[in-house]
């Protein structure tokens, strides 16, 4: 298996390899939007990003979103998003990275039969050099402070995933051969 994992699935509940759909979570800048089309395409499979068909769905961004109706709002509809593509067969799903913070967005991740979770972990440093510049749309980024208390608070809800997999020094075709390889049956 890839060395750079820190979990690797076993007798999970609702875990079935090989999988039916492949759901990826980490923070911001692990790579979610950009290795999940690569892995997508491997597979022969489709691609969504979360946050993506909410927008499409709602007609504003995120961060309208959030600015009208609130964070709890968002997350009820962030839960129904992920619950009904959840369902969905050869698909790869990005997750929004607060996604994972919903006990009940987590459950059905972790026991929806056919679905590998996966966390793509990043280092703190690697997500503020990968994301740096981009403080106009991830307002967050420049407090420092408070990014990383989101970080670390997140960091074990993630690493709850089927696996976990250290992204920080690997290009984006070594991570999705890695998904792969736990992907795919032996």
């Amino acid at each position: 298996m890839n060395p750079n994992s820190t979990r690797q699935p076993g007798s999970e509940p609702g875990l079935t390899l090989p999988p039916r759909r492949i759901i990826l979570t980490g923070f911001m800048g692990c790579g979610k939007t950009t290795v999940g089309p690569l892995v997508a395409e491997r597979l022969g499979w489709k691609f969504l990003d979360v946050d993506d068909v909410i927008e499409a769905e709602s007609g504003v961004t995120i961060a309208e979103l959030f600015a009208r109706q609130g964070e709890a709002h968002f997350r009820t509809r962030e839960h129904a998003t992920i619950a009904r593509l959840a369902l969905a067969e050869a698909l790869i799903l990005a997750l929004g990275g607060g996604a994972i913070e919903e006990p009940s967005t987590r459950e059905l991740l972790l026991t929806t039969p056919g679905t590998l979770l996966i966390h793509l972990e990043v280092e703190l440093a690697t997500t503020i050099t990968r994301c740096a510049g981009t403080e106009d749309t991830r307002p967050i980024l420049a407090d420092h402070a408070n990014l990383a208390n989101r970080y670390n608070k997140r960091l074990p809800l993630y690493r709850s995933a089927h696996v976990s997999i250290a992204v920080d020094t690997l290009s984006p075709g070594e991570v999705a051969d890695a998904i792969l390889r736990f992907a795919k049956p032996t």
